[in-house]
């Protein structure tokens, strides 16, 4: 069977030719408008908007840069809110478009509009901490605290630059660590170290003990100045008991566990073997002026490097590296540590001390730690009264105040509780 071709006649070809010129005539005067329509929103002047929203009038962007235009450039809220009105309508999934028009409302004074507003913006973008910091200052201002706090939690959940603020806010509205934490701040290492930190500057203690109980429960991984913030502020509040506690939790949750004190050493990287942190209950340092301080790996003694301490001073009483250490009360200690001297020069010398680190009272003193080419051991025996409850153990000039050059090196520092038995041989 062979196919027939049906030929056209001259008025069917003109018909078809006419159709087709005016579809093209459509498709370029379509393609024009939205050229020129497109063209003029990018003019920043009111006429090429307008212009542009007639040009395109399906195009709920023009409508929202035209009520931008009202509202920014005119202070016109009215104008405004019509325009927004009409780009949610075209386009109701946009959450800018009804957080624009919750912002028209507002200052029109029209709040049930604005409320209408900020929850579709809030279902459009659930997730959006612009939307959410918006609404969660609408409720908070309309006395409906829960919904401020739903929306501060998306804040502290979505925007890590606006969570110190929004923990201050949520706050004020539920002053209540315990509320706050159960249904309010996030459970992620980010928000509950804020919350930490938040707590500490306010010296909620209590608090702060059961943010970091969670911390611990949830098994978050923190950041170690979290963790040197608190031991310090504790400290500060001579709560020794839970700074060490935290001191072992954070073993796991921060990396720490090679900076654990022992039985067999109560001083903390004593050989020097790992960085110096500058926090917690390792060694704390500054750099002061005429003192260098520096990890040498060419002098050891117990490990592979030793503590250098360069002194070119005109007068100092501490070379500026100590160490804090839980005690015990009324126990028997026993202090040991390696030096070596070079080139010391000036009335007195260095020394280790071990003090109380809240009265300053001394309980050891070694010998001048001076005239050595070779590793020199020095050790001492001490016992700590009933209130002792922190130490710290530094190197001290002494007598202060005089000049000292010259370089030392210290490692292998060691402490130790002495049983009772061993002070009867």
């Amino acid at each position: 069977m062979t196919s027939t071709e049906i030929p056209l006649t001259g008025a069917a070809r003109n018909a078809f030719a006419a159709a087709l010129l005016f579809s093209v005539v459509i498709y370029l005067a379509l393609a024009g408008s939205q050229y020129l329509a497109t063209w003029r929103v990018q003019q920043p002047d009111l006429p090429s908007l307008q212009k542009a929203v007639a040009l395109a009038p399906g195009n709920a962007e023009y409508r929202y840069r035209l009520g931008r235009y009202y509202l920014l450039a005119e202070a016109n809220p009215l104008a405004a809110r019509q325009a927004y009105r009409f780009a949610v309508a075209l386009d109701p999934h946009e959450a800018r478009y009804w957080f624009e028009l919750a912002s028209a409302d507002l200052l029109l004074g029209d709040t049930d509009q604005q409320k209408d507003a900020l929850e579709q913006a809030i279902h459009a973008a659930p997730t959006s901490p612009r939307v959410a910091w918006e609404a969660a200052n609408f409720y908070w201002s309309r006395g409906d605290d829960a919904r401020a706090l739903q929306e501060f939690r998306v804040v502290l959940e979505n925007d890590p630059a606006q969570a110190g603020t929004a923990l201050k806010y949520c706050w004020k509205i539920r002053p209540d660590a315990d509320a706050l934490l159960q249904d309010v701040i996030p459970h992620d290492a980010v928000s509950l170290s804020l919350f930490l930190d938040f707590l500490i500057a306010g010296n909620n203690r209590q608090d702060a003990a059961k943010v970091w109980k969670q911390i611990v429960v949830f098994q978050r991984p923190l950041e170690s100045r979290y963790i040197f913030t608190y031991i310090h502020y504790l400290i500060d509040q001579r709560d020794v008991a839970q700074a060490r506690l935290v001191w072992q939790q954070a073993a796991e949750l921060a990396g720490l566990s090679g900076y654990q004190p022992s039985s067999e050493n109560l001083v903390v990287n004593g050989d020097f073997s790992l960085p110096m942190l500058n926090g917690g209950f390792d060694w704390l340092y500054e750099q002061l002026p005429d003192v260098t301080l520096a990890l040498d790996s060419t002098q050891s003694h117990s490990g592979h490097r030793s503590l250098s301490i360069g002194f070119d001073s005109h007068g100092i009483e501490d070379a500026g590296i100590r160490q804090l250490i839980p005690a015990e009360p009324s126990t028997n200690y026993e202090f040991s540590a390696y030096f070596k001297a070079r080139d010391i020069q000036g009335a007195g010398a260095p020394r280790f001390v071990v003090q109380d680190a809240f009265t300053g009272s001394l309980y050891f003193a070694s010998d001048h730690l001076n005239e050595a080419d070779f590793w020199k051991p020095v050790e001492g025996r001490f016992s700590t009264g009933p209130d002792a409850k922190l130490f710290v153990l530094r190197i001290q000039r002494f007598p202060p105040g005089n000049a000292i050059r010259g370089n030392l090196w210290i490692d292998g520092v060691r402490l130790v509780e002495r049983k009772a038995a061993e002070d009867t041989h």
